[in-house]
């Protein structure tokens, strides 16, 4: 499903450091496409997306479309003459990197795995994208809403967030959606440490590693009650305890980038909430 692109050192920025403004830049990836806007860049300079690239929605419609995140069309980047490519390690694949790099395209290639990652992620695009006070100034905001969130974790449940449903996929705690969970204080199980941090989820797997709820994403797979009924009908059928589900804003759980501080945010209200009821619903089946 994912094709890292391994042989990449782990850093963000540029090859050939061009001097040009205003710039011209083609984003391959959704989340950062976003934060490119937050920096203060306009449709202006980004000239080239993904069709997955749709925030803010005001601004990129008119933006060229250059093929998707994992088949991006390098004819058509050369023919919008960037001066940069953003790119993740993760979600576009090595061939494009490579191949701009041979055209001489300046890219900016990000890799994080947790939210405490993005704010050096923030600071090195504001500075390639020649605004580094913005970046700098997102960064710190983004610090500060983590410490804030450190200090108010949630009482820990065993939950796993569910990325896609045939098969059944989740999200290890050594990726960005699943330190995300891990800083707000949930334990997700570790289902595969060995794999790709993307493991393949049987029903054993989680009466195995007492799941207790799931979180069924809306993206990459739009995961709907229905199928959480389905999966939690199995699980009791098996064998397994009662395991509760909740579909989630896959955005606010996978974008990295500006969009963290929305997301974290969000995802901490709806679990704190969601963990008091749970507290409550325990103490009154005790009296």
């Amino acid at each position: 499903m994912l094709n890292p692109l391994k042989s990449m050192e782990r850093v963000y920025g540029s090859q050939f450091h061009k001097s040009v403004n205003p710039m011209r830049i083609v984003s391959l990836v959704p989340s950062l496409t976003l934060t490119l806007f937050d920096l203060g860049l306009d449709n202006t300079s980004i000239v080239g997306r993904t069709p997955w690239c749709i925030h803010p929605k005001n601004q990129v419609d008119s933006i060229e479309i250059i093929g998707g995140t994992k088949n991006p069309k390098l004819k058509k980047i050369l023919a919008l003459n960037p001066d940069l490519v953003v790119l993740d390690r993760e979600e576009n694949p090595k061939e494009i990197h490579d191949a701009l790099i041979k055209n001489g395209v300046d890219v900016f290639v990000s890799y994080v795995e947790s939210p405490e990652e993005v704010p050096n992620m923030l600071r090195q695009l504001g500075k390639q994208v020649q605004r580094p006070k913005n970046g700098e100034a997102l960064a710190r905001n983004l610090e500060k809403r983590l410490q804030l969130l450190q200090e108010d974790r949630i009482p820990s449940m065993k939950v796993l967030p569910m990325i896609w449903h045939k098969p059944l996929m989740s999200v290890s705690p050594k990726k960005y959606a699943g330190a995300l969970l891990q800083l707000l204080g949930v334990h997700v199980p570790d289902i595969e440490p060995d794999g790709n941090g993307y493991p393949v989820v049987t029903i054993e797997h989680m009466i195995e590693h007492a799941v207790e709820g799931l979180l069924l994403s809306s993206e990459p797979h739009e995961f709907t009650m229905q199928e959480g009924e389905e999966i939690a009908g199995q699980i009791k059928k098996a064998g397994g305890g009662e395991v509760w589900f909740i579909t989630i804003d896959g955005e606010a759980l996978t974008w990295f980038g500006s969009h963290t501080i929305n997301g974290v945010s969000h995802l901490h209200e709806i679990i704190k909430r969601l963990s008091q009821t749970m507290r409550n619903e325990s103490t009154t089946s005790k009296i």
